[in-house]
């Protein structure tokens, strides 16, 4: 059987409905073999079986391999089932409205790696999310803007990621004691060890999560993992996915079980332990501010009906030169975690 230039590898649990749409846009690629393997986490909606179909109505190379969930498992068993020497991890609910988009973005990453001699660059691609009709909102304009960036943070699974699969060995594999984040863990393992490229075309995404659980509840959530992960207080993600299952997923997100979740685990540290937790936080959150300048370039884009802001606009420029210096030190982090610490309190008081 001749080797595929590129496996892709999907994880799936109950995307009946989704898999069927990328897997066509996976069919209808043109310069490029490709295997698809769906590895799928025990889904209850027949998600395995429509794999196997699907994949055998396209004509298209590939396998569904079943087992246990946990997306970080499931990305790896993948990846070790592949057969070609470059991987590219998709979620189910992606869509690639360019037929030559793959075999773009892999002539453009070879061509980066043979100039530089080296094969530590992984791709991904440009988010646009999904809109219903009219729907502009500068939500979306932020988050598309803030996927294009190369920095701590912006990168994630919905961007696709795209590596040689001596890399994915050098960086990988997705942690598997993360139940959520695992994409962010290795996007920021590249960051250390090579270099993320933004490749041609765009991936879209459904939006659908956060219409139904509202942008802010969402996007609050997504901060408070994000801080989390980099400070390494793993214990949140123990609890997290219980705490996230009990909620009704046809209504708006409840944040308020999640700080009551934190204040318990807090509960139980020493006082040491809590302050040093939240001075961590209080570095993270420091590091993270320069958001503050990207959103005020995307208003001003956004506002003017302009292009996605460039890297770095101007306040996001000003950020950077006097921001970042003015309060990268210690003073400048007890600051911060005092205004979290503030923040999260009000929170509280507002959900009690």
């Amino acid at each position: 059987m001749r080797q595929p230039d590129l496996s892709i590898i999907v994880p799936t649990l109950n995307e009946a409905k989704t898999l069927p749409l990328l897997v066509a846009d996976l069919a209808g690629q043109k310069g490029i073999d490709l295997e698809v393997i769906v590895s799928d986490g025990g889904s209850t909606d027949s998600t395995a079986e429509v794999a196997k179909t699907i994949l055998a109505g396209e004509d298209l190379p590939g396998t569904c391999l079943v087992g246990p969930a946990g997306r970080g498992r499931q990305l790896n068993v993948g990846a070790a089932a592949a057969r070609a020497d470059w991987l590219l991890f998709l979620h189910a609910d992606s869509r690639l409205p360019d037929h030559s988009q793959l075999q773009q973005a892999l002539h453009v990453i070879q061509g980066q790696q043979e100039r530089t001699g080296t094969d530590t660059t992984a791709g991904r691609f440009a988010l646009r999310f999904e809109r219903a009709p009219g729907d502009e909102s500068f939500a979306l304009f932020y988050y598309e803007s803030k996927a294009r960036l190369g920095r701590a943070g912006c990168i994630h699974g919905d961007q696709g990621m795209l590596f040689r699969k001596t890399f994915f060995a050098q960086v990988g594999p997705f942690r598997e004691d993360l139940p959520v984040m695992e994409d962010t863990a290795l996007a920021e393992q590249v960051r250390k060890h090579g270099k993320w490229l933004l490749l041609p075309g765009e991936i879209i995404t459904s939006a659908r999560r956060f219409a139904i659980e509202g942008w802010g509840a969402r996007q609050t959530l997504n901060a408070l993992m994000m801080n989390f992960l980099a400070i390494g207080w793993l214990d949140f993600f123990v609890k997290a996915p219980e705490v996230y299952r009990q909620q009704d997923k046809t209504k708006p997100l409840q944040l308020g079980p999640f700080y009551r979740q934190i204040m318990e685990l807090l509960a139980s540290m020493s006082w040491q332990k809590r302050w040093s937790l939240w001075f961590a936080t209080g570095t993270y959150v420091r590091g993270q501010a320069w958001q503050i300048g990207l959103a005020l370039d995307c208003r001003k884009a956004y506002q003017r009906n302009l292009a996605y802001p460039q890297d770095p606009g101007a306040w996001l420029r000003g950020f950077d030169r006097w921001f970042e210096p003015l309060t990268n030190h210690r003073v400048g982090c007890f600051i911060t975690a005092l205004l979290v610490r503030l923040w999260f309190a009000a929170q509280l008081r507002r959900r009690s």
